[in-house]
C-alpha cells in the first residue's frame, strides 16, 4: 500500500464511522473499502484515487444501512476513558462541549454533514471534497459556508 493511502486509512475510518456511528462496524467497512480499491486495479494507477476510494466507503455505508444496520447504527455510544489525564471535570466539560457540537452537526441536512466532516474531520482540502462528491469547488464553499454558519446560529455565535 503507499504511503499517501496510508495516510487516508484513519480518515476513511472516521468517514465510515461518521456514517454508521459504531466502531466495529466502520472498521469492518473500511478495511472492506480498501480490499475493493485494491481488488479493481484499473483506477489504482489513474488519477482521484482518493475520490475513488471515499466513493466505494460511501457506497458500501449505504449498503449496510439497506442491509437493515441502521437499527444496530442508532445505538451510538462513546468511550469513556477512566485514565483522562486532565482530571475528571476538564474531561466532562470537553465530553460535554463534543456532544453539544455533534447535536449540532447532526442538525444540519446530510449533505452539509458529509461536507463539514470531510473538510474538518479528515482535513481534506476543497478539490478533494469536490471530486468526493462529484460538486463544483464553488458548490463545495457554498455549502460549507451555509453550513458553517447554521452551526453558529444554532451554536449561539457570531
Amino acid at each position: 500500500m503507499s504511503e499517501e493511502l496510508k495516510d487516508h486509512y484513519e480518515k476513511v475510518y472516521r468517514y465510515c464511522y461518521f456514517r454508521v456511528h459504531d466502531r466495529y462496524t466502520a472498521e469492518d467497512l473500511t478495511q472492506e473499502a480498501f480490499l475493493r480499491y485494491f481488488a479493481q486495479n484499473t483506477y489504482i494507477h489513474r488519477g482521484k484515487k482518493l475520490a475513488y476510494l471515499y466513493t466505494i466507503a460511501h457506497n458500501l455505508c449505504v449498503d449496510y444501512y439497506r442491509k437493515g444496520g441502521a437499527a444496530a447504527a442508532q445505538e451510538f455510544t462513546e468511550e469513556v476513558s477512566l485514565t483522562c489525564r486532565d482530571g475528571w471535570e476538564e474531561w466532562t466539560s470537553r465530553l460535554e462541549d463534543r456532544v453539544i457540537l455533534k447535536a449540532a452537526v447532526d442538525s444540519l441536512p446530510k449533505e452539509q454533514q458529509e461536507i463539514i466532516m470531510l473538510r474538518y474531520a479528515n482535513e481534506l482540502s476543497v478539490g478533494e471534497i469536490a471530486q468526493i462528491c462529484g460538486l463544483s469547488r464553488f458548490a463545495v464553499y457554498r455549502r460549507e459556508k451555509e453550513a458553517l454558519r447554521r452551526l453558529c446560529k444554532s451554536l449561539g455565535g457570531d
